[in-house]
Formats: structure tokens, C-alpha cells, sequence
């Protein structure tokens, strides 16, 4: 077994490649702001706990992961943008602009700032573990 076969090694340069392929794509949000009709996209976090590792939930939760509904006169648990008043030219509290296009620059921006930090700490996790593996073996 290599070093570099470490599970936690493995879960870092998976999460740094994410970061990377996500910046892409935020970048490509920002580069068509002006295209008539584009709707911005974003990756799904991926899942580094694996199937059966018991992780897939916080300590204490319970499974369904909302509330239960007994009666149809309960509280809806849809979000508040999908009601019978919603205006469907709204996007998470900003409009639509005319041309159809739901890219909100402060949002995709905000993004990219926070992925950038986050691939910085997967990055630096990275190093320090790569460090700590030199000194445990004496190459240091």
C-alpha cells in the first residue's frame, strides 16, 4: 500500500478536484451573465463518508429529514417561494431580468470566494497530513 492510497489523502484530492471543477463552472456562470435565456449551475457536494460508514447523518437525527405532516391542514413544508402567491420572477429573493437570464453576479462571486477558501483549507489539510506521514516514518 502506497502512501498516497491513505483513505484521507484520497477524500482531500477529491474534494480539491471538486473545488476545481466547481471554480470552472462557476466561472462560466460570470462569463454568460448576459446571455439571453442562461440559468446559472452549480455542483452537488460529493459524498466522501462512503455507503455504510454510519456518517450520513449528524449524531441524533432522525431519518426523513423533515417534518412529519398527519393532517392536510398541518403547515406546508414546501419552501415559501413555491406558494400559491409566489412570483416566478424571483430567484432566491432577486429578479429575473428580462431576457430570462437568473444569473445574479453577487451570488456567483460570493461563490467563487468561498470555494476558493475551502480548496485552500482541503489544500493545506492536504499538505499537513503528507508532513505528519514524514515525520511519523523519520524522512523528516
Amino acid at each position: 500500500m502506497s502512501v498516497t492510497d491513505l483513505p484521507i489523502l484520497g477524500m482531500l484530492r477529491t474534494r480539491m478536484q471538486w473545488h476545481q471543477t466547481r471554480q470552472k463552472l462557476l466561472a462560466e456562470n460570470v462569463a454568460n451573465a448576459d446571455l439571453p435565456g442562461f440559468k446559472p449551475r452549480d455542483l452537488a457536494s460529493p459524498d466522501l463518508r462512503g455507503g455504510d460508514s454510519g456518517l450520513t447523518q449528524p449524531f441524533g437525527a432522525t431519518g426523513g429529514g423533515g417534518l412529519a405532516v398527519t393532517s392536510p391542514a398541518h403547515i406546508s413544508t414546501s419552501s415559501a417561494g413555491d406558494g400559491p402567491g409566489a412570483d416566478p420572477r424571483r430567484v432566491k429573493g432577486f429578479e429575473i431580468r428580462p431576457s430570462g437570464n437568473g444569473v445574479n453576479l453577487e451570488d456567483e462571486m460570493m461563490k467563487a470566494g468561498d470555494n476558493q477558501a475551502d480548496y485552500q483549507l482541503a489544500a493545506s489539510l492536504y499538505q499537513k497530513s503528507l508532513e505528519t506521514l514524514k515525520i511519523a516514518i523519520g524522512k523528516r
